[in-house]
């Protein structure tokens, strides 16, 4: 079976970069051919475009598209150009994604996944408006409403417990364009069944589909440092560095950080410039993890690692929601500290984990997971059109997005 998945396959980001390799490797592991529909819009990674400053929150969406474009710009002509073609071998090796430049012609890339007898939307965060453009209808599958194959979404991710009244408005049409639905978090359970009327299949990241990844941690070289404190930290330093800093000093060891192109903070620690191949032997490999990212999460469970989630704060607290679903799944939700302090990170740090009862928790996610995949993927005939269902008239706000 040809199977198309649709994600952000093309971001240096290491969770974006390792649940894309564990969707592929999934399907491909069942004998399909699976590949990724080139789509790289603008405004993820670059910013997209400018608009009319009419009102404050306008305002500050454009110094948001202009932060990215700087920072984009910044990373692709100076950044550490070691680690950049790093995740470039890393999607050409793992990923089956060349090396060429990103399309010119985004229309001719979504085009192309007439091909596909299965087109899958997922995972990670897809479906998160953001404030500078709101939702992406593409990752909703609306460019190919018209197409034959069997349109599913796995996994997919708002990146929060809420959206705007205005974007829940969206939703019932956008949802129209999927066979199937399975989404991440149990929040957005919630989202989905509000639109459609449907409770969606609630499903764990692609990563988490696989127990075993040493297909990329044996190709990877072992670190050369003697026990360390791994920090994988995304958008904020506040309480991250502190909690890191703190474990550093009851363990006796330093921290290694991965080097965040994104980021607006001093690097914590040294900093490490590893593949996402590398990045999972580095957790593999650390004496404690200390983080503030869903995938760092998940891959500290995946390995055993003792670990704290150290929470974002301010008005970035509303994504610290991804990784607060995956504690509450595996029973963990104390290893969530909302804010720094000192005697809870001790406590944290000196706490077991039984781990026998995670894994069991683990296991049966898993399960839940490949179970919709599969039957998804029983349900499709290779090569048959099938009859389109009516759609109902799109709200005014939602548009299709091709840049």
């Amino acid at each position: 079976m040809n199977v198309g998945i649709l994600t952000f396959h093309f971001s240096d980001n290491y969770g974006a970069a390792l649940q894309a390799y564990a969707l592929r490797r999934w399907l491909t592991e069942q004998g399909h051919r699976a590949s990724f529909i080139d789509y790289r819009p603008v405004h993820i990674e670059r910013g997209g475009r400018l608009s009319l400053p009419t009102s404050p929150a306008r305002l500050k969406a454009n110094v948001k598209v202009a932060y990215l474009a700087l920072s984009s710009f910044v990373h692709q002509h100076f950044g550490h150009p070691g680690q950049r073609d790093k995740f470039l071998r890393f999607r050409e090796q793992h990923l089956g994604v060349g090396r060429a430049a990103a399309p010119s012609d985004n229309r001719a890339s979504l085009a192309a996944a007439r091909a596909f007898d299965l087109i899958v939307a997922g995972s990670d965060q897809i479906w998160s408006p953001s404030q500078h453009f709101g939702f992406d209808p593409n990752y909703f599958l609306a460019f190919a409403e018209s197409f034959g194959a069997r349109k599913i979404a796995y996994a997919a991710s708002f990146g929060r417990d809420q959206v705007s009244p205005t974007e829940a408005a969206q939703l019932p049409y956008l949802l129209q364009h999927f066979d199937a639905i399975s989404v991440r978090e149990a929040s957005g359970v919630a989202l989905v069944e509000r639109a459609t009327g449907q409770p969606p299949a609630n499903v764990p990241d692609p990563t988490l589909l696989h127990s075993d990844y040493s297909a990329l941690t044996e190709r990877a070289p072992a670190p050369h440092h003697g026990p360390y404190v791994f920090c994988y930290g995304l958008r904020s330093p506040d309480n991250i560095r502190s909690s890191a800093e703190c474990v550093s000093r009851e363990l006796g060891c330093p921290v290694l950080s991965p080097h965040n192109p994104h980021r607006r903070w001093p690097e914590i620690g040294h900093t490490v410039y590893p593949d996402p191949g590398e990045w999972v032997s580095l957790v593999q490999h650390a004496q404690f993890v200390v983080t503030n990212s869903f995938h760092g999460t998940v891959f500290a469970l995946l390995f055993r690692k003792p670990f704290i989630v150290a929470g974002l704060t301010g008005e970035k607290a509303s994504a610290n929601a991804r990784a607060l679903n995956l504690l509450r799944a595996v029973g963990l939700e104390r290893r969530f500290a909302a804010g720094f302090s000192a005697p809870n990170v001790r406590s944290l740090v000196a706490s077991d984990i039984d781990w026998a009862d995670v894994e069991q928790r683990l296991a049966a996610m898993r399960h839940t997971g490949r179970a919709f995949l599969l039957a998804q993927l029983e349900a499709v005939v290779p090569g048959e059109a099938r009859p389109l269902p009516p759609r109902p008239a799109p709200p005014r706000v939602a548009r299709e997005v091709l840049q």
